[in-house]
Order: structure tokens, then C-alpha cells, then sequence
């Protein structure tokens, strides 16, 4: 478009956003129009104004990471490579969440990373370890970690180093409830966040104190490696997920769906069932964990009545 400059989305808060330019330079943009709703992670083009900018237009995206409940839709960020779902052995973490989380990742086609903090809590962390052999089972990368609120350095050295090369050459999404550590680990991984994110908040609302919704770090200089950080949630909605497409976005029930007698078997009570007679399973442990089954038919109950 003629004029107009490329750039990308690294803040948001409301309809402005803070847009990094190709010199590396950031400044505040707002939408053309209502619908333009840009998100962290977005290539925009845009054009001055005054000490400004315009968003005129958004590229095309590879993938967008949103939740949607009957109200309305949050939309977390754009163009991601991964998304790592930080939980904690303490308090105990939500299966649901969790699994929600997972979904709408397939959905978008962006591979998950599972991290549970607290490795250093001895006992509440092999529980909630047990808890998630499930989803090992199922082939997702797990990774344990032990950050502390204000460390200067990690608790684990060989654990943070593993989260790096994870990272590497990659835009990874934070995303998981409140007080599961996700600060800290930002802290650890972007020194200067805590600057950062006062220098946002302050260029995006003339000094008055907000926290930006979602924000995204480099933590390379060769800005190869990206850390976005979203704020904590406690519900996770997945309207806009069809309740026959759930057992496609669960790997565990995908790998039984295929040996039903009907094709648009619900696999909740259907004869001929591939799933219910691997749940059902005896002389040794099915492949589907009782939870994990419970969890898709409360889905599939949730989501079909949220279409009438």
C-alpha cells in the first residue's frame, strides 16, 4: 500500500497498540475503522501521523490464539510458533484449563509445551507430575521448573536452559492461571521487562498507570526469540470450537475415533464405539484416563448447548 510502513504488533492495550518498526523504533498506533482490530504478534502496515501512526492494514495471519465464551471473544495473540501452558504443583492446577488450553491450540495448529512450576516442592509436585502422565502419554513436551518470585537467578540452571533452547528461534505465547509463575519467569527470561512494561503502559495511556494486556519481549538481540506474556485467566471459553470436532483436537480420543461404526459418532453412547470400548477397557489400563473422558463429555455437553 502506498505510503504505508511494515511493522509489528509487540503491545496492546484496548483498540491502541504499540507497534515496533523495521529500525526498531515503537510507537502508538490506533485502527483504521472498527473491525481493524490488531493483535500482539500481528505484521501490520501502517502510516504516520503527527507523532502516531495508523494501522492500515493487517497481513495475513498463520494462526490466531483466542478463547470465546457466550459474552465475547479475547483474543491473545498472532502469528505464534508455540504456546507454553505454564501451571503449578501449588495451588493445584485445573485439568480443565489445562485441556481447554490444549484444544484450542490444535485448533490453530500451534504445538504446545506443558511447564510445571515448583519442581522444588518436593511431594505436591510428584502428585500433580502423576496427574499429568496422561498427557505424556499423548506425546506433548513436558517440562519441569522451579522459579522463584524475585530470584535473581534460577532455582535449576539445567531446567532454564532447557527452556531456552525451547524457545530459540521461536514467538512463544505465555499462557496459564494466576499465580502460577508466569511473572517471574518473564522477570528471569527479560531482565528488563519491568521497565518495559511501565514505558508501555505510560506511552499507551499519557502516563496514567495500566497493565497492558498482552506484551511481547525479545530475549535475543538478534530479536529471533519473542516472550509474550498475557495476563492470568481463570475461566477458558471454546465457542467457537463445534462439538463434533472435539474428538479430533484430543489426541488420546482422536487415536479411537476412527474405529467407530458411525461416522458422526458422538462417542458418548453410540453402540460400536471405538472410544467408549477403549475407555471401557479391562485386563489392562485404557489409553483414555477416566478424567480425560469425563473432561470431553462435559465439553461436548457445553458446547452443544451453547449453540441453542
Amino acid at each position: 500500500m502506498a505510503g504505508t510502513q511494515p511493522g509489528l504488533v509487540v503491545a496492546g492495550f484496548g483498540r491502541h497498540v504499540l507497534v515496533e518498526t523495521e529500525s526498531g523504533e515503537r510507537l502508538i498506533c490506533h485502527p483504521r475503522g472498527k473491525k481493524n482490530q490488531a493483535v500482539v504478534g500481528d505484521r501490520v502496515r501502517w502510516l504516520p501521523s503527527e507523532d502516531e501512526g495508523t494501522i492500515e492494514k493487517i497481513e495475513e495471519r498463520r494462526n490466531l490464539f483466542y478463547r470465546q465464551d457466550e459474552m465475547r471473544t479475547k483474543s491473545f495473540a498472532a502469528n505464534l510458533d508455540q504456546v507454553l501452558i505454564l501451571i503449578a504443583a501449588e495451588p493445584e492446577f485445573s485439568e480443565s484449563q489445562l485441556t481447554r488450553a490444549l484444544i484450542a491450540a490444535e485448533a490453530e495448529g500451534i504445538t504446545p509445551v506443558i511447564a510445571l512450576n515448583k519442581s522444588d516442592l518436593g511431594e505436591p509436585f510428584n502428585r500433580a507430575w502423576t496427574k499429568l502422565a496422561p498427557y505424556r502419554a499423548m506425546g506433548y513436551r513436558m517440562l519441569p521448573l522451579a522459579i522463584k518470585p524475585k530470584a535473581k537467578k534460577p532455582a535449576n540452571e539445567g531446567q532454564t536452559a532447557e527452556l531456552l533452547h525451547l524457545l530459540r528461534g521461536k514467538k512463544t505465547l505465555v499462557l496459564g492461571p494466576s499465580g502460577a509463575g508466569k511473572s517471574s519467569l518473564t522477570n528471569l527470561l527479560v531482565p528488563h521487562a519491568k521497565a518495559l512494561t511501565a514505558e508501555i503502559s505510560q506511552a499507551l495511556n499519557s502516563g496514567k498507570h495500566t497493565t497492558t494486556s498482552t506484551t511481547l519481549y525479545w530475549i535475543d538481540e538478534a530479536k529471533e526469540s519473542a516472550l509474550i506474556d498475557s495476563p492470568g485467566f481463570q475461566e477458558f471459553g471454546l465457542n467457537h470450537i463445534e462439538p463434533t470436532q472435539l474428538a479430533r483436537l484430543m489426541p488420546d480420543i482422536k487415536a479411537y475415533a476412527q474405529d467407530c461404526r458411525f461416522y458422526n459418532c458422538t462417542h458418548l453412547h453410540e453402540p460400536g464405539c471405538g472410544v467408549i470400548a477403549e475407555v471401557n477397557t479391562s485386563g489392562r489400563p485404557s489409553s483414555i484416563s477416566a478424567s480425560r473422558y469425563r473432561l470431553y463429555g462435559e465439553l461436548f455437553a457445553e458446547l452443544s448447548q451453547s449453540r441453542y
